[in-house]
């Protein structure tokens, strides 16, 4: 295989790897009835004025299954965390001691599971499109090589190591939707 061919595989591996990452971070996301620090990764705090991610104003900790504690750094900060985790759309109503937020993560029904499990289906279809787009893109590129003069045997090698990458990510992103859905169905 050339170099050129190479290179090809090499951009085409890194941009489905990339994919397969955000389908990852987008399945976190997806609560499956356990409490999980990433679960307020979303979350943006007011602290002085700027929008700042919690996890940089709070140590966000799971007391146990169904709880989660947010000990904001500086006491007089945790009404604008409350703020924050209620404006963030979670579901979550946090409860202030004084010194800490606690969040009990409530159990999640029969609809609302399958309501996930749709979600995160979707979430792997958006996976599967980038990997085809990726695909595509790599495909161009070797009908550019060959215009520019490469054998049309190593393009052909070139193309099916293509199809062949892309089979296995898209088994990759079956394989993670199926692990989601077995953990949200999971009561």
């Amino acid at each position: 295989m050339t170099e050129e061919v190479q290179l090809v595989m090499d951009e085409f591996k890194g941009a489905n790897e990339k994919s397969v990452a955000h389908l990852v971070s987008e399945l976190e996301k997806i609560r499956a009835g356990k409490a999980t620090p990433s679960m307020l990764d979303s979350v943006t705090v007011d602290y002085y004025g700027a929008p700042t991610p919690i996890a940089q104003v709070a140590n966000i900790n799971t007391m146990d299954a169904r709880t989660l504690t947010v000990q904001p750094w500086e006491r007089n900060i945790l009404d604008e965390v409350a703020k924050g985790i209620i404006n963030a759309n979670l579901g979550l109503a946090p409860q202030n001691n004084g010194e800490m937020l606690i969040i009990n993560v409530p159990a999640l029904t029969e609809e609302r599971r399958r309501e996930l499990v749709k979600k995160s289906k979707a979430e792997g279809e958006n996976a599967k499109v980038a990997i085809r787009n990726n695909r595509k893109e790599a495909m161009d590129m070797m009908k550019d090589l060959k215009n520019d003069g490469l054998s049309e045997d190593i393009v052909k090698v070139g193309e099916a190591k293509i199809q062949d990458l892309t089979n296995s990510f898209v088994s990759k992103v079956d394989e993670l939707i199926e692990l989601k859905e077995v953990d949200i169905m999971k009561v």
